[in-house]
């Protein structure tokens, strides 16, 4: 069924999230979301891949970019959506209505109704914000197409609850890695056990106090934790090798290569293996534009923890924060919704601001 794009932001939200797009999967949401820009002449499109993009040419002298990913996490047992009323608030349920296709259905909306706004704007859909990196629709756009992607000030649609969230921490993945010898566990004497030596290891990660750094006017929460943990080859052996994960989320007054130096000083005396890493993304508040934009919506502007997108336009130079509804705790949940007033909100803050 083809999108209707003038049926305000709650009922296009509910019609994106029903075609389900997890990862890898968004070519029926792509095309629909074609089909329906290509509609407005007001637009010139371009479709890469499973990414869509929607310029206004209207010789503006500023360009803003607004972005969103049309992919979502795995389904579970969550569509079709429903619309269910909770201690007197009403919520859209189901997969993606959080993260992100509400801010996506805003950003639709005001594609369709703003012809003539007060900047030329880049409307920008995308595939694979989900998964690894290397498939990620913006980042190969950024590689490919930068073209498409200037702009003076840049908003991703991520939930931030109707507020605004600038810049994001960078993420740091690396494996600490203790070895040992192997012997059968009858006789633990004759080997060395890897798992056994992993306890400083974690005893570092249980001491380590975090961080709180202001960057910009916000103050970036940091963190330092072990998430996977694997080591043994079977049940009646002494392992000879333990790898213990570590996720460094770490604010964006670090680089990428100074996260590397700290974790590294961490766990000085053992063998670290960097296995992924992405950089923060200064909060970007702190131009006119950017100030501007945070008045027009009546928002507060507010750290982001986690890692997003703004810092794919931060690498470009583009200053870009976070807005879009939704409650980031849901997002990913099995119970995932979104409050139907933040859509609302969220539309008509865009609105003030972009307008005429």
């Amino acid at each position: 069924m083809p999108l209707d794009l003038t049926a305000g932001p709650v009922d296009l939200t509910r019609a994106i999230c029903d075609i389900e797009s997890v990862s890898g999967n968004e070519e029926g949401l792509a095309d629909a979301i074609e089909h329906a820009v290509r509609e407005l002449p007001h637009l010139s499109v371009t479709r890469v891949g499973n990414n869509v993009i929607a310029r206004t040419e209207l010789g503006r002298e500023k360009r803003v970019a607004i972005a969103g990913h049309i992919d979502t996490v795995p389904v579970n047992d969550n569509l079709p959506t429903r619309f269910e009323t909770l201690a007197g608030v009403d919520y859209l349920w189901g997969r993606g209505t959080v993260d992100m296709k509400a801010g996506v259905a805003v950003q639709l909306s005001l594609a369709a109704e703003l012809a003539d706004p007060r900047y030329d704007i880049t409307w920008l859909w995308y595939d694979n914000e989900e998964v690894s990196s290397d498939l990620n629709g913006l980042r190969r756009l950024s590689v490919d197409r930068p073209d498409l992607l200037e702009a003076d000030f840049a908003i991703l649609g991520e939930p931030s609850g109707a507020e605004v969230e600038g810049g994001c921490n960078g993420t740091l993945r690396v494996d600490v890695r203790t070895t040992g010898l192997r012997a059968h566990s009858a006789r633990p004497w004759v080997g060395d056990n890897a798992i056994h030596k992993a306890a400083p290891i974690l005893q570092r990660l249980a001491d380590y106090r975090a961080r709180e750094v202001e960057v910009g006017g916000l103050v970036y929460r940091e963190a330092l934790n072990a998430v996977l943990i694997r080591g043994g080859v079977a049940t009646n052996v002494i392992p000879d090798e333990c790898v213990v994960h570590v996720n460094y989320r770490f604010a964006p007054s670090r680089s990428g290569q100074e996260a590397i130096e700290h974790v590294t000083h961490v766990f000085d005396g053992h063998e670290v293996t960097v296995v992924d890493l992405a950089e923060g993304a200064r909060p970007g508040l702190d131009t006119p534009f950017a100030r501007e934009f945070v008045a027009a919506v009546g928002a507060e502007a507010k750290p982001k923890y986690g890692w997003t997108d703004v810092a794919r336009f931060a690498a470009l130079g583009i200053p870009a924060v976070n807005y879009g509804p939704g409650d980031p705790i849901k997002a990913h949940a099995d119970d995932e919704r979104v409050a139907c007033d933040e859509i609302v909100a969220c539309e008509r803050g865009l609105r003030r601001w972009l307008a005429r």
